[in-house]
C-alpha cells in the first residue's frame, strides 16, 4: 500500500440561487431598522473607507447600547420611514458605503426572498403604481 494513490473525493458545487428581489426597486426598508448592530471589524472597515482613525469612525457612525454591550449604526430622520441609517442616501435611496457596508448588511436578507420586497411588489401591483411605497 506504499504506492497507493489517494482516494478521490467527489466535490459537489452547488450554484448560488439567484435572489427573487431587487434592492434597486426598494426604498431602503432594511436601512430603516432601528437597531443595526455593528462589530469592531465593521467600524474598522468604515474607518478605512473614509480614511479616518478607528476612534473617529466609532464616534461618528455608531452608538453604544450599554445594557447589551453592543454598538449600533447611528440614524437620522427620514422622509419615508421614521429614520434610516446615517450612511443611507435618502434622495437616491441607496447605501453610500455599499462596498464598506457592515457585515449584517452584507448578509441581509439571508434567504432567497425578501419579505418586504414581496409586500412592496404586491402593493405596487394593487395600486397600479410602480413607484408606490407601502409603509404599513
Amino acid at each position: 500500500m506504499k504506492d497507493a494513490k489517494p482516494f478521490p473525493i467527489a466535490i459537489r458545487v452547488v450554484p448560488l440561487k439567484k435572489p427573487k428581489y431587487s434592492c434597486l426597486k426598494c426604498p431602503g426598508y432594511c436601512c430603516s431598522y432601528s437597531e443595526i448592530e455593528i462589530s469592531r471589524r465593521d467600524i474598522s472597515r468604515l474607518a478605512r473607507h473614509f480614511g479616518i482613525e478607528y476612534e473617529q469612525a466609532e464616534a461618528r457612525y455608531s452608538k453604544a447600547d450599554p445594557k447589551r454591550g453592543i454598538r449600533m449604526l447611528r440614524h437620522r430622520k427620514d422622509h419615508i420611514y421614521e429614520s434610516t441609517c446615517m450612511l443611507f442616501d435618502q434622495e437616491k435611496r441607496r447605501c453610500t458605503v455599499y462596498e464598506a457596508r457592515p457585515g449584517v448588511c452584507r448578509a441581509y436578507p439571508d434567504t432567497q426572498r425578501c419579505g418586504y420586497y414581496d409586500f412592496l411588489a404586491f402593493e405596487r401591483e394593487q395600486q397600479g403604481d410602480p413607484e408606490y411605497v407601502a409603509l404599513t
